[in-house]
């Protein structure tokens, strides 16, 4: 069969060459964004004179049919057409007669799929910035709900500091915040169009291409014809964007993953979102929270694969950059399952307050507490915290805590300390005091969920 382009071949390839180089078996994923990219193009065509305005209502005529079947799931795709841009042209001239080849007026597979592709990620930014938004809303109801429900801190996974549970769950708010102000930004240089650049230098028809630009709703137009078709920028930047927040995800998930198991119970998933095992009948999985935390690997992946295809091309098309969209796609679809499922599995988990309170009531997360105190009675910090440091030993070898110290104990300690000290060492008390700007203690935690129900607004 004759290909579109094969005018000056004489052979053709081996049914199982055309297979390696066709991008139609994924490539068809941007089926409604070339449809769309046509249809613009070919207004812009009749709008500026290039072509008659019969053949336009022609073409348009048959490019909405296409896309009417493409909405219905009705177009049947071929390897040997290569990709969706000739798979539907091909479809076209069948539909309408010579008069489809006219669509092509102007424009190249080049400036075709950087457009497509310009499209496609405009679209499902959005649809991310959306998802990250509801998630966002869904922490700070659980946040608000938990303010005054104490939790151990950690550093290094150990027991550091008692902590608001609402302010342990606003950092991940905070983390999503930036996130979606990273995608809210990079949409910027994704709202360009780089339709009417041709294959590299432009075109010799009186094209408008701001006019072509304004029917797919784009802000901007590439200033220079050989960026716009050579230019994957966008899609690294939104591949690194996706790294961030899957990282941000995964530190969640792992963290949901510690807090739902025997040893730490401070949750309980939902049943949704777990698993059981095939032999242990106790078993109750976090396998999504596992899962994303895996699939984390792959988004990284995908970003490496495509700075590592773009990092040696010369200007301006190469085949190498077919490589550019299906590690974008799957980027696409792992990124927003992932926020829909962490969304409805963090709205859904128990909170497990008893738990909680019981954890900081059997460590020594209150320490920080007995130095200070002595701190701010005159005695040097470094000094207070030897003082504190002996006092810890001291319950390690008695197996119990500092709350269960007698006063004379701690008095002999040091002088410093009078009864006070119990209700300091209160780890209510201890998170309530922390009122430093960002910090856990109640009001702070407070007034950060308001900040962050004025930011979704």
């Amino acid at each position: 069969m004759t290909k579109l382009w094969g005018g000056r071949f004489q052979n053709s390839a081996e049914q199982w060459v055309d297979e390696f180089g066709a991008s139609i078996g994924f490539d068809q994923e941007l089926v409604m964004e070339d449809l769309d990219g046509s249809i613009a193009h070919v207004r812009m065509l009749g709008d500026s004179g290039i072509l008659p305005s019969e053949d336009v209502s022609v073409i348009l005529s048959g490019l909405a049919s296409l896309k009417q079947k493409a909405e219905n799931g009705e177009l049947i795709y071929s390897v040997s057409e290569e990709d969706i841009h000739l798979n539907l042209e091909k479809m076209l001239i069948d539909l309408v007669g010579p008069v489809g080849g006219k669509l092509h007026t102007g424009r190249s597979r080049n400036d075709q799929v950087a457009t497509d592709m310009h499209l496609f990620l405009k679209k499902r930014v959005g649809e991310c910035i959306e998802l990250i938004q509801s998630f966002q809303n869904t922490i700070l109801i659980q946040a608000e709900a938990h303010v005054e429900t104490i939790a151990p801190g950690y550093t290094h996974l150990q027991r550091a500091q008692p902590i608001s549970f609402a302010h342990h769950l606003m950092a991940y708010f905070w983390m999503l915040e930036r996130d979606k102000n990273r995608l809210i930004e990079s949409l910027t240089r994704i709202d360009v169009s780089p339709l009417g650049a041709g294959a590299l230098a432009g075109t010799t028809f009186p094209i408008n291409r701001e006019l072509a630009a304004s029917y797919l709703g784009f802000g901007d137009v590439y200033a220079n014809s050989m960026d716009a078709v050579s230019d994957r920028d966008f899609i690294v930047e939104f591949l690194s964007n996706a790294s961030l927040i899957m990282m941000h995800l995964s530190r969640f998930a792992e963290e949901i993953i510690l807090w739902s198991s025997q040893e730490f119970q401070f949750i309980e998933l939902d049943d949704a979102f777990a698993t059981g095992s095939s032999i242990m009948p106790q078993k109750k999985n976090p396998d999504m929270a596992e899962l994303i935390r895996g699939k984390t690997g792959r988004v990284y992946g995908n970003l490496f694969s495509l700075l590592t295809t773009l990092k040696g091309l010369p200007l301006t098309y190469n085949k190498d950059m077919q490589e550019d969209k299906e590690g974008m796609f799957d980027t696409v679809q792992t990124l927003l399952g992932s926020l829909k499922i962490f969304e409805s599995m963090v709205r859904t988990m128990t909170i497990q307050k008893e738990r909680l309170h019981a954890a900081v009531h059997q460590d020594f997360s209150n320490a920080t507490e007995l130095a200070d105190y002595l701190a701010t009675k005159g005695m040097p910090f470094r000094e207070a915290h030897e003082v504190t440091g002996k006092l810890v030993f001291l319950c390690i070898q008695r197996g119990i805590f500092l709350l269960d110290l007698p006063l004379i104990d701690l008095t002999q300690a040091s002088t410093l300390i009078e009864e006070d000290i119990y209700e300091v060492l209160s780890p209510v008390a201890a998170v309530k005091r922390r009122n430093s700007l960002g910090g856990t203690g109640f009001d702070q935690v407070r007034f950060q969920i308001e900040k962050g129900k004025s930011l979704l607004e």
